[in-house]
């Protein structure tokens, strides 16, 4: 232990004698480690923003869209869900707690006075504030009779109010939408952004009233989404509903016109596309760390050249082969742990910053793995690139050691 502990104080000591040499030897780390932990921490930061959002859904959320295969579109055919679908998924499937459809309006025009504003209009039902978790600030959500009377109402997001110039309280005022007058009924609770989207810029509608508006496009595509009443029974219910929309679709032998996702594989697909994302940063933190380790490794050998004289006098009064050899490859480690640490501060600094200055982008999120594994590669980086100098140190020769000049 007192071998180490000297070994540790005398690397610190000449770390601080040359203090400028040691910087410009660490700034190939400070700069691959920063870098890296900058971009991971804007991708994490994103990543646990999406799976905050994705949780608010509950885990026990299904959606279904209509996709359609490559050969299909080559054909010129494109597939859809129907009402009809949505009837038949209702009506048939055991265990489903809530559903709704999503129905998108054709251009998102809505007009207010001389104000005019492109938000994301849908018509849906009564349970989309269940499945959504939205919840109404002023007023009312849209009602199972506005739905049944095709009733021209609306309710609002806090963006959409703002970009209006509506008042504060919107309730009973007026916009157009579709040539039509609708009257806005509800103003919903600020939710926030969500992958640079903006879930307060939106409006909807009951979904009977936006077939109306649609007119001959009645008949257009929607999206599904529902919530099973016991989630234990999640997997079950996916497959029900593939087999009933297979039958649907007449589909024998073709693959699935439509996907079915649960919250958590969409959890578990953003969390795939950022792991493949913060591989790559990986990959170029190991070939900074290679560049960096090369100029600790070259600046070491130097300084094994400048110090021979005293590393035949430590010899010469009783330092042993091991104690040289510690002396220089914890002065190599230290330089690559300082240099990894500086660059670990720096890079989540920037990357706070670049998160706080764009407007969409979540607060930077470092995860405890980034930091055990910035730290990993500096030390290992400082064990292989210092392991020849200090070999080559701990081997001089005492007596030769001694008449160098």
């Amino acid at each position: 232990m007192f071998v180490i502990t000297e070994s540790f104080m005398s690397a610190l000591a000449s770390i601080r004698a040359h203090g400028l040499r040691s910087f410009l030897t660490m700034l190939g780390i400070i700069i691959g480690v920063a870098s890296v932990i900058a971009m991971v921490s804007i991708i994490q930061g994103l990543n646990h923003s999406v799976s905050q959002q994705l949780e608010g859904l509950g885990a026990n959320s299904i959606m279904i869209n209509s996709f359609t295969p490559r050969e299909e579109l080559l054909k010129g055919r494109r597939a859809r869900l129907t009402p009809e679908d949505l009837t038949a998924i209702s009506q048939r499937i055991d265990g489903i707690e809530s559903i709704t459809p999503f129905l998108p309006g054709q251009g998102g025009a809505l007009r207010y006075g001389s104000q005019t504003a492109a938000t994301n209009v849908m018509g849906t039902t009564y349970a989309y504030q269940d499945i959504q978790q939205y919840y109404v600030k002023i007023g009312r959500f849209l009602s199972v009779s506005d739905n049944q009377t095709r009733r021209r109402v609306m309710v609002i997001g806090e963006e959409t109010r703002k970009k209006l110039a509506l008042p504060e309280n919107p309730l009973n005022e007026y916009v157009e939408y579709g040539g039509e007058w609708v009257k806005i009924i509800g103003l919903l609770e600020p939710k926030g952004t969500l992958v640079g989207q903006d879930l307060d810029d939106l409006a909807v509608i009951p979904f009977s009233t936006m077939r109306s508006l649609r007119g001959a496009q009645n008949e257009a595509d929607i999206l599904i989404q529902l919530t099973v009443s016991n989630l234990d029974n999640i997997d079950t219910v996916v497959d029900q509903i593939r087999r009933l929309l297979r039958k649907q679709h007449g589909l024998t032998t073709e693959r699935d016109d439509f996907n079915i996702q649960t919250a958590d594989q969409m959890k578990d697909m953003i969390g795939a596309i950022t792991t493949q994302i913060t591989a790559v940063m990986g990959g170029i933190l190991g070939i900074s760390l290679l560049v960096g380790g090369i100029g600790i490794m070259n600046i070491m050998l130097v300084s094994v050249t400048e110090r021979t004289r005293e590393i035949g006098i430590c010899k010469a009064i009783g330092a042993k082969r091991h104690h040289v050899l510690l002396q220089f490859l914890f002065e190599s480690v230290f330089l690559c742990l300082l240099g990894g640490l500086i660059g670990l501060l720096i890079g989540y600094g920037f990357g706070a910053m670049v998160a706080s200055m764009v407007q969409d982008l979540p607060a930077a999120h470092v995860p405890l793995w980034a930091i055990v594994l910035a730290f990993g590669f500096s030390a290992g980086v400082g064990i292989i690139f210092g392991i020849l100098p200090a070999a080559k140190a701990a081997n001089l020769d005492p007596i030769e050691a001694l008449r160098y000049e």
